[in-house]
C-alpha cells in the first residue's frame, strides 16, 4: 500500500499571485552533495521524476500553515509550497527544517520575513518580546494604537503576532466585543474594528486559524461590522445566519468536509464583503488570506471528487423523474457551485475533474434539466448578447464552430458521428442560427442596420461560411431550399462595409466550390445582381469592396467557369463594359465569345484536336532537327505575320484541313485588325476612373431587379437575359469591337491581358486561339 503520509502537491506562486500546481509526489529530506547541504526532495508518483530539489537554507523563512502546508521563498519572486495529504507528514518535514535551522519545531515561522534595518535591530535587541496591554475596556484605544504602530515594521509585526498567539489574546478581545455590544459602547466597538482589521494585516496563518475557527469566526465578523467610517453598522452576521443558510442537498457524512465547506464560505465572505478593499500598500499583507481560501477550495474539490457515493447519489437524483422541481433546482445550484470551485484547480487537474463528472453522467443529467436543446441554448445566448461589443457572442460563436467542425467528430463502426450530428444540427438547430439573418433581410435592404445588429449578423455569416467549406451537401441543401444566398446578399446594401464584405465572402466561398448545383441556383435567381449593384454604387473608390468583387469575377475567368461566365456576360455586360482599369471583365467577354464560337462551329473543335495531335505526336527521330531549325531561324528575316512551319507539319496533307481553317483564319484576322484599333484607344499605363453606366441603349434600361420565375431565365424568348434580344444585357451590336488589348512585334501577335491564363493551361481548348502565330502552321487563304 502506498505511503500517503509523505504524499504532497508542489505549488509555485505565479505573477498573478495565484498558486500553480506543479505535480503530486512524495517528499523526503537528505544530504545532496551537489547542493552541499540538507535538502527537500519531491519525486513524482507517476514516473519518479524529480519535481523539487530545494536546499534547506539556514536563513530562509519557512512557514507552517493550516497544519498541512509549508511555504517559503527561494528567490525574490519565487514562492514555493508543499501541501501534505496528512498532518503527520507535514510535522516530520517541519521538524527536519527546524533542526537544520536550529529552531524549536513549535514555531510556525523559522525566520523574520523581511530583513530590518540595523537601527531597528539594535532598538529591539533589548526587548526581545512585545508586551501587550492587559485586555480591558479602558485600554482598547491603547491596544488599537499599538497594533497600528506595529504594522509598518516587519520585526514589530512578527513580535506582535507571536504575542497575540502565545497569550490567547484574540479570544480575550472577542469577549470584550460581547461586553461592548451589551453596553452599546460604540467607541469601544470602533476600537475593536481597528484592532481586528490590523490583525488581518499581520498576514499570519496561525492567527487566521484561531479567528476562523467555529468558535470565533462569527464574533470576528461582528467586530468588522462597526466601521468608524459608517454611520450605521453593517449586518453581516444577520445575513450569514438567516439569509445564507447552508443546504445539504446530498448528505455529507464527513464532518471534517462539512466544517471545511462552512469555513471556506465564511472566509470568502469576509474577503469579498466584510474587509474593506485593501490599499496598494495593504494588498500584499492579505496574501496569506488568499492562500488560505485557495487551498481550502482545493481540499473540498478533492474530497468530494473522491467520494463516489456522493457523486452517484447527486446524478441519480438529478435524472430521477420522481425528483420534484424545487429539489432538482437545489441539486443544480450545488453542481454549479461545485464546478465553480474547480476553477482553483490547475489545467491537468481540472481536466481530470471534468472527466470524472463525465464518467458519472453529467451530460445526461444536464439534458434532463434543460427545456430546450443545449446547442440551441448556446445559439440563443449568442444572438441575445446585450454587450454592445458582443464579447460573449464572439466566445460562443467560437464554441459553436468547434462543435460543428467535422474534424472534431468521431467515426464509429456502423455509422459516423459526423453524418448523424450534422443531420441533427441542420434539422433542429440551423433555423435558430439563421433566424436573425432571415428576420433582417425580408426587403431589398436590411431592416435593422445598427452597429450591434451588423456585428451579430457578421458572426452568423462567419459560421455559415465555415459550414459551406466543411459541410458539403448538408449546407448545400439548406442554402438552396431556404434561398439563403439571396437573403445574405441583401446585406450587400448595409451601410457597414464589414457586413457587406462578410456577405460577399459567403458568396465567394460558394463560387469557389465550382459546384454546378450552386451555379444553377445562382443563375436561376440572378444572384449576381446585388454584387453588380454594390460594385457600381461603390463608384471609382479603390477600396476593399472594389478589390473583393473584382477578385470574384477574376476567379470565374481564370477557372473558366463557363456557366457563370455566360450568365454574367449575357445579363450584366452593358453595366460592366466601361470598366477598363482592369481587364477582368473584357477577359470574361473574350471567354464568352470563344465559347460561342465553339458552339457555332463544332467542326472547329475537331480541327483543333487534329492540330494538337499533329503538333504533339511527332516522330522522335526528327525532334532534334526541328528544334535546331526553330532556334536558328532569325525573326527579323520573316515577313510580318509569317510563321515558321516545322518539317513534319509541311509533310501533312494540307488540303484535307485547309478549307474550314482558312475561313476561320479570315475571321480571326478581321477581328485582330479591329482589336489593334482598340489598343490605340485604351490607356493601360495606369488606373482610370471608370465611367459606370446603367443605361444599356437608348430607350432601354438595365434590368437589375430580382428575377426568379422560369419564364425569365436566360435564353427564354423575349426575356431580358435572352442572347440577341434587342436591347437586352446579353445583346452585342455587330459593330462592337473586341476590347482585349493586342500587341504586335516582329510578326508575333498575341493577347497580353492575362499571359498566365491560356498559355499555362494545356487542357484549355482556347489555347489554340491565343498562341503566337509564329508557332502555328501557315495557311494561305
Amino acid at each position: 500500500m502506498t505511503d500517503t503520509r509523505r504524499r504532497v502537491k508542489v505549488y509555485t506562486l505565479n505573477e498573478d499571485r495565484q498558486w500553480d500546481d506543479r505535480g503530486t509526489g512524495h517528499v523526503s529530506s537528505g544530504y545532496v552533495e551537489r547542493l552541499k547541504g540538507m535538502s527537500l526532495l519531491v519525486r513524482a508518483e507517476s514516473d519518479g521524476s524529480l519535481l523539487l530539489e530545494s536546499k534547506i537554507n539556514p536563513n530562509t523563512a519557512y512557514q507552517k500553515q493550516q497544519d498541512t502546508l509549508i511555504v517559503w521563498s527561494e528567490a525574490e519572486n519565487y514562492d514555493l509550497a508543499l501541501s501534505f495529504q496528512e498532518k503527520a507528514g507535514c510535522d516530520e518535514i517541519w521538524e527536519k527544517i527546524c533542526q537544520v535551522q536550529g529552531k524549536d519545531p513549535s514555531v510556525d515561522i523559522t525566520q523574520d520575513l523581511v530583513d530590518e534595518s540595523e537601527e531597528e535591530r539594535f532598538d529591539d535587541m533589548s526587548s526581545p518580546g512585545l508586551e501587550l496591554p492587559s485586555c480591558e475596556l479602558s485600554r482598547l484605544e491603547e491596544i488599537a494604537e499599538l497594533v497600528a504602530s506595529s504594522l509598518p515594521s516587519p520585526l514589530r509585526r512578527e513580535k506582535l503576532a507571536l504575542a497575540l498567539e502565545n497569550e490567547g489574546y484574540i479570544k480575550k478581545l472577542l469577549e470584550l466585543f460581547h461586553v461592548c455590544e451589551d453596553l452599546e459602547n460604540i467607541e469601544g466597538l470602533h476600537h475593536l474594528y481597528e484592532i481586528i482589521k490590523g490583525i488581518f494585516l499581520l498576514n499570519r496563518t496561525a492567527l487566521f486559524e484561531v479567528m476562523f475557527s467555529e468558535e470565533c469566526i462569527m464574533d470576528v465578523i461582528g467586530c468588522l461590522e462597526y466601521d468608524p467610517a459608517l454611520s450605521q453598522p453593517r449586518k453581516h452576521r444577520e445575513f450569514l445566519t438567516k439569509t445564507a443558510k447552508f443546504k445539504e442537498v446530498i448528505p455529507i457524512s464527513d464532518p471534517e468536509l462539512k466544517q471545511k465547506i462552512h469555513q471556506t464560505y465564511r472566509v470568502q465572505y469576509i474577503q469579498d464583503m466584510v474587509l474593506p478593499t485593501p490599499s496598494v500598500f495593504e494588498e500584499n499583507m492579505l496574501s496569506t488570506l488568499h492562500s488560505f481560501i485557495f487551498f481550502n477550495k482545493v481540499e473540498i474539490v478533492g474530497m468530494l471528487q473522491e467520494d463516489e457515493k456522493f457523486l452517484t447519489d447527486l446524478f441519480a437524483q438529478l435524472t430521477d423523474e420522481a425528483t420534484d422541481e424545487e429539489k432538482r433546482q437545489e441539486l443544480v445550484n450545488f453542481l454549479k457551485e461545485f464546478c465553480a470551485f474547480s476553477q482553483t484547480l490547475q489545467p491537468q487537474n481540472r481536466d481530470a475533474f471534468f472527466k470524472t463528472l463525465s464518467n458519472m453522467g453529467i451530460l445526461p443529467a444536464l439534458e434532463v434539466i434543460l427545456d430546450i436543446l443545449l446547442i440551441n441554448l448556446i445559439i440563443e445566448h449568442m444572438i441575445c448578447d446585450t454587450d454592445p461589443e458582443l464579447g460573449g457572442a464572439v466566445q460562443l460563436m467560437g464554441l459553436l464552430r468547434t462543435l460543428v467542425d467535422p474534424e472534431n467528430m468521431l467515426a464509429t463502426a456502423n455509422k459516423t458521428e459526423k453524418t448523424e450530428f450534422l443531420g441533427f444540427f441542420y434539422k433542429h438547430c440551423m433555423h435558430v442560427l439563421t433566424a436573425p439573418l432571415l428576420a433582417n433581410t425580408t426587403e431589398d435592404k436590411p431592416s435593422k442596420d445598427d452597429f450591434q445588429t451588423a456585428q451579430l449578423l457578421a458572426l452568423v455569416l462567419e459560421l455559415l461560411t465555415f459550414c459551406v467549406e466543411h459541410h458539403t451537401y448538408h449546407i448545400k441543401n439548406y442554402i438552396i431550399n431556404k434561398d439563403i444566398l439571396r437573403r445574405v446578399l441583401v446585406l450587400m446594401a448595409s451601410k457597414h462595409a464589414f457586413l457587406a464584405l462578410c456577405a460577399l465572402r459567403f458568396k465567394r466561398k460558394i463560387i469557389g466550390l465550382k459546384d454546378e448545383f450552386y451555379n444553377r441556383y445562382i443563375m436561376k435567381s440572378f444572384l449576381f445582381e446585388p454584387v453588380v449593384k454594390a460594385f457600381l454604387n461603390n463608384g471609382s473608390r479603390y477600396n476593399l469592396m472594389n478589390s473583393a468583387i473584382i477578385e470574384m469575377f477574376e476567379f470565374i475567368r481564370v477557372e473558366d467557369i463557363k456557366s457563370l461566365t455566360a450568365h454574367v456576360i449575357e445579363n450584366y455586360w452593358k453595366a460592366l463594359e466601361d470598366v477598363d482599369y482592369v481587364q477582368t471583365f473584357k477577359g470574361l467577354k473574350l471567354r464568352f465569345e470563344q465559347q460561342r464560337e465553339r458552339q457555332d462551329n463544332p467542326k472547329l473543335d475537331s480541327m483543333r484536336s487534329i492540330l494538337r495531335n499533329h503538333r504533339y505526336r511527332r516522330d522522335a527521330r526528327t525532334l532534334e532537327d526541328e528544334e535546331e531549325m526553330w532556334f536558328n531561324t532569325d525573326e527579323d528575316d520573316m515577313e510580318d505575320g509569317e510563321a515558321v512551319v516545322s518539317p513534319s507539319d509541311k509533310t501533312k496533307n494540307d488540303d484535307d484541313i485547309m478549307d474550314p481553317i482558312s475561313k476561320f483564319m479570315e475571321r480571326k484576322k478581321l477581328k485582330e485588325s479591329e482589336e489593334k484599333e482598340v489598343l490605340l484607344k485604351t490607356n493601360l499605363s495606369g488606373r482610370q476612373s471608370p465611367s459606370f453606366k446603367l443605361s444599356l441603349s437608348s430607350g432601354t434600361k438595365t434590368n437589375l431587379t430580382s428575377q426568379s420565375s422560369a419564364t425569365n431565365l436566360p435564353g427564354s424568348p423575349g426575356s431580358p437575359g435572352s442572347p440577341g434580344s434587342p436591347g437586352s444585357p446579353g445583346s452585342v451590336p455587330k459593330n462592337t469591337s473586341q476590347t482585349a488589348a493586342i500587341t504586335t512585334k516582329g510578326g508575333l501577335v498575341g493577347l497580353v491581358d492575362y499571359p498566365d491564363d491560356d498559355e499555362d493551361d494545356d487542357e484549355d481548348e482556347d489555347k489554340e486561339d491565343t498562341l503566337p502565330l509564329s508557332k502555328k502552321a501557315k495557311f494561305d487563304s
